[in-house]
């Protein structure tokens, strides 16, 4: 297979031009660190404590790396390697500083470890942003083979194409029961290559390097001889799952039996969880409203001559467990926008049960500037001090909205309503009202300290270049 020989060719050579530039950049870093401390030498015990430090974190991350590797080719899986080497880097560091009698590791430890890490991690955002806008940016993602039914199918490859954590070339699907033809999902086809009986075959004849069995295909006896006839085809073998929506920090995997377990731990919504969250709260909310109360007076000066009417604006809105509350505003809209909304039911463009217009009259030019940024949300930390909403949270509804919820949708009410959430940072307006509900509840079912500290730090980025923003 002269085409697959070429790619995994490519694919070591990337890993090793990548081993290279990681090694100089560890130590080069441990070299500053000589330099920066050059007035007390660090002498024949900083030097082999540097030489361990590099040698142990520049192999670890080639090793973790290539594991990662094989689990996507996401920004955040590359950066765990990254930490995870980093401490067998310091761990390497302690012994060879110990054993050779100097003082190297506070200065490693608070020079040379966040330098590397820093410059890692920024190499890896240039190449993939490098990488996202060649028209082969796709040349080196495992070419992926889906099999399953048709409906499973096509939920896989919709998952798989909107995920940008995991990197796939989908050059074909195996379908059950299918003779020639294609699946299409949105503005994509692929091509039905066969079905799930001749998969091996397939492999073998277009260089695939990944097997994806959709969820549903569970036959234990199909799966056990897909595995054996898949050997020396330098294939992986992936298993999806029915299971959705489930943080990778709540799924953990055991064996019993031969029987490959998945152990997925339920949502948690107890009084201590909730404290932290709070204590977050108010940290955040504290530190947000002393700069806020000193742009405040120019924000409504701006807002006082633009058009008449007060400054602020209060809606009732909807929080944890159905309470009701007033949400506070910087004013928008004209004086007269409730009662000019009839009007416009009609041209509404908002998804679902929610009211949007991209080009609305109603709002002001001061307001169209205060939106676009979301500074018009800022007064909402004042509603997160009194506890009536959250730093991170799903999206606060209006009763109106309310009214029309069903089902699983009553979950957002589970927590409290944020200033911003996963609908905020993953397109605001521009998303459908299914993929709000999903991001919403997925916030609600994953929802830890780490994920709110990791949506705020996205959220400012979102402010500086907005997007679905109106």
């Amino acid at each position: 297979m002269p085409l697959l020989e070429q790619r995994l060719t490519e694919v070591r050579r990337l890993r090793a031009r990548t081993g290279v530039v990681d090694t100089v950049i560890i130590a080069a870093a441990a070299a500053v660190t000589a330099a920066w401390f050059r007035t007390t030498p660090l002498g024949a015990p900083g030097i082999i404590a540097a030489a361990a430090l590099t040698f142990a974190w520049a192999t670890s991350l080639v090793v973790l790396r290539s594991r990662a590797h094989r689990h996507g080719t996401g920004m955040r899986l590359e950066l765990m390697p990254i930490a995870h080497s980093a401490v067998i880097g310091v761990a390497a560091l302690a012994v060879a500083s110990g054993a050779a009698g100097g003082d190297a590791l506070p200065p490693h430890l608070y020079v040379t470890v966040p330098l590397a890490a820093a410059t890692l991690v920024s190499v890896r955002a240039v190449r993939r942003a490098w990488l996202s806008r060649r028209r082969d940016a796709d040349a080196l993602a495992p070419r992926t083979l889906v099999v399953g039914d048709q409906a499973g199918i096509e939920d896989l490859i919709r998952s798989l194409s909107t995920d940008t954590e995991f990197g796939h070339r989908i050059v074909g699907a195996a379908v059950a029961g299918a003779g020639d033809g294609a699946v299409t999902v949105g503005s994509h086809s692929y091509p039905v290559l066969g079905t799930p009986e001749q998969v091996a075959e397939i492999a073998r004849q277009c260089c695939i390097e990944t097997v994806v069995v959709a969820g549903g295909t569970d036959d234990p006896d199909y799966l056990r001889k897909l595995s054996w006839s898949l050997e020396g085809a330098a294939t992986d073998l992936i298993l999806a799952t029915r299971l959705a929506d489930v943080a990778r920090s709540r799924i953990a995997f055991e064996r019993s039996n031969g029987l490959a377990l998945t152990h997925v731990s339920l949502p948690r919504f107890d009084r201590s969880s909730m404290r932290a969250k709070r204590l977050l709260d108010v940290v955040v909310a504290l530190a947000a409203l002393v700069p806020i109360a000193l742009i405040t007076p120019v924000i409504a000066l701006f807002i006082a001559g633009d058009t008449p009417g007060g400054v602020f604006f209060r809606q009732r809105r909807i929080g944890r467990g159905g309470r009701e509350f007033d949400i506070l505003k910087f004013r928008t809209m004209t004086a007269s926008a409730e009662s000019d909304r009839a009007a416009l039911v009609a041209a509404n463009e908002g998804a679902g049960p929610l009211f949007k217009l991209k080009h609305d009259p109603r709002v002001t030019r001061v307001g169209a500037v205060l939106r676009r940024f979301s500074l018009d949300e800022l007064p909402q930390f004042w509603n997160v001090l009194m506890g009536e909403m959250s730093v991170v949270g799903p999206r606060p509804p209006l009763p109106t909205e309310v009214s029309e919820y069903d089902g699983p949708v009553f979950r957002r009410l589970y927590v409290q309503p944020g200033i911003t959430g996963l609908w905020q940072v993953s397109g605001r307006s521009d998303l459908s009202w299914e993929q709000s509900v999903r991001l919403d509840l997925h916030y609600v079912e994953n929802w830890s300290l780490a994920t709110d500290l990791q949506i705020i730090a996205r959220t400012a980025a979102v402010m500086v270049r907005p997007k679905g923003a109106y």
